[in-house]
């Protein structure tokens, strides 16, 4: 029996589960999982966001703002990452000696003796767990689920199935993916992020270890062969005593499971038999992520035939590559990617998708701390845009550090990439696009709301006729 499994209460010795923060996405989906089961659930956030009136209609008692009061008969009491100890919330909770989970914690009581998918990764568990849940339920299977983000094609961003399997997207930022017990897992790729936690890339790697390790000996492990830090994180389990299957799926020749990547139609190899992936989202990344996901899926019992022939309908998650409209000719996507990597991934597939026309760029970085340690490879992944225009920092939990501005990316840029003054970042883009351009927003910030300015501003202008390609020339 594991740490975790000594640890995690029962959902049912829960008792009424509050909620401080239910509106944040992650949050949020635990609550659904929890209304679906069956669990009194309240909870409260600072601002009134429309999924409080979804968990309302539930049945959830909600209220915005923070107060002691809204904890009412709780037993249980559940925290995001981001509430503050000194919330009035987590202070009142104490002050009666109520159990507080983290959400992490939450969720693993809600997970029951479901079998479970976990997925991790620095980049890509969001879509990952996205189509391992789509496709097993274009298998038929109705399983339960927790994403990290919307999932427009699913309705929601968690949800109780009735079949006994759950997909998790589970979180590495603060190592509570820890708290989980996954028969099957996920390793999208490790690479250094969240140092403001982990202090190193050692320390990253060595909690991916911790989080392989968590697999029973009847379990699986897919690990992306084309990262070399999911590589090593596989070989070093592989290595150990007692180790569950570990399954390597990427696009080399010794992946078990062996992508053959083609814009037009990638297939999967995989025991001799080879499977069609028909994707709708561009990029290798995203067809590593099905690979992957849809290994699991059919480990888990889908039907390798409607797993794979659902990825059809698969229009991926909110805010990975979510195109936002079409103004003037002018498209405008908007993607979640905040590390280095991420960036340059998002814009091969804006290149993949804009044929031969430009790729504008409006950038916000994410947490001062990242901003510190990766403004040069920022720099680096956003050249790769034609037009770039780069926001002050997002602070999201952090406060702000003397010295980090967003001056550190743009430092690595042609002059004018900075851009403090977000409407007049937004006008430039709108007058540089030309018809059949791309416009990308790119962050996890609030950037995400300046898509409708770009589709408004485009909208407005007058427009030439359409040009050649111009990408190149």
């Amino acid at each position: 029996m594991s740490a975790a499994e000594q640890t995690v209460p029962e959902l049912g010795s829960l008792g009424r589960v509050h909620f401080v923060g239910i509106g944040g996405v992650g949050m949020s989906a635990v609550a659904r999982v929890m209304l679906g089961r069956g669990v009194a659930v309240s909870g409260s956030d600072a601002k009134d966001l429309p999924v409080m009136g979804d968990l309302a209609a539930l049945g959830a008692r909600v209220a915005v703002g923070y107060d002691a009061g809204n904890l009412g008969d709780a037993d249980t009491v559940v925290r995001g990452s981001a509430i503050r100890p000194d919330n009035p919330e987590l202070v009142e909770a104490a002050a009666r000696g109520l159990r507080v989970l983290h959400r992490s914690e939450a969720l693993a009581s809600a997970m029951g003796s479901d079998r479970v998918i976990a997925i991790a990764g620095t980049h890509g568990k969001t879509t990952t767990t996205s189509m391992a849940t789509w496709m097993l339920r274009g298998a038929g299977l109705d399983p339960s689920f927790a994403i990290g983000a919307n999932v427009p094609a699913l309705g929601v961003n968690g949800a109780a199935g009735r079949d006994a399997v759950f997909v998790a997207e589970a979180d590495e930022s603060d190592e509570s993916f820890l708290n989980y017990r996954p028969v099957t897992e996920i390793i999208t790729n490790v690479e250094a992020d969240h140092l403001d936690h982990y202090g190193t890339a050692g320390a990253v790697h060595a909690a991916f270890d911790s989080f392989a390790a968590l697999v029973p000996a009847h379990g699986l492990v897919l690990a992306c062969a084309d990262d070399a830090g999911a590589r090593s994180v596989a070989e070093r389990l592989r290595a150990r005593e007692g180790a569950p299957r570990v399954l390597l799926y990427g696009t080399g020749e010794d992946a078990d499971v062996r992508l053959s990547f083609d814009p037009a139609g990638s297939e999967v190899r995989w025991d001799g038999r080879v499977h069609p992936l028909p994707l709708r989202v561009p990029g290798l990344h995203n067809a590593l992520n099905a690979t992957g996901a849809f290994a699991a899926a059919v480990d888990a019992g889908a039907d390798p035939a409607l797993a794979s022939a659902s990825l059809a309908d698969f229009a991926g998650a909110a805010r990975r590559f979510e195109l936002k409209g079409e103004a003037g000719g002018v498209r405008v996507f908007d993607d979640y990617a905040h590390h280095p990597t991420e960036v340059r991934a998002a814009l091969a597939a804006a290149r993949a998708v804009a044929g031969g026309h430009r790729v504008h760029v409006l950038f916000q970085p994410h947490l001062f701390s990242r901003t510190r340690e990766f403004g040069a490879q920022f720099a680096e992944a956003l050249s790769a845009a034609d037009t770039v225009r780069v926001m002050d920092i997002y602070p999201a939990r952090e406060d702000p550090v003397p010295g980090v501005t967003s001056e550190l990316v743009t430092a690595g840029l042609p002059a004018g990439a900075y851009a403090p003054d977000t409407a007049a970042a937004v006008a430039e883009l709108a007058a540089a696009a030309a018809p059949g351009d791309i416009v990308l927003t790119v962050g996890a910030g609030d950037v995400t709301a300046q898509g409708q300015a770009l589709l408004a501003a485009l909208a407005a202008r007058a427009l030439p006729s359409v040009p050649e390609a111009r990408h190149g020339s």
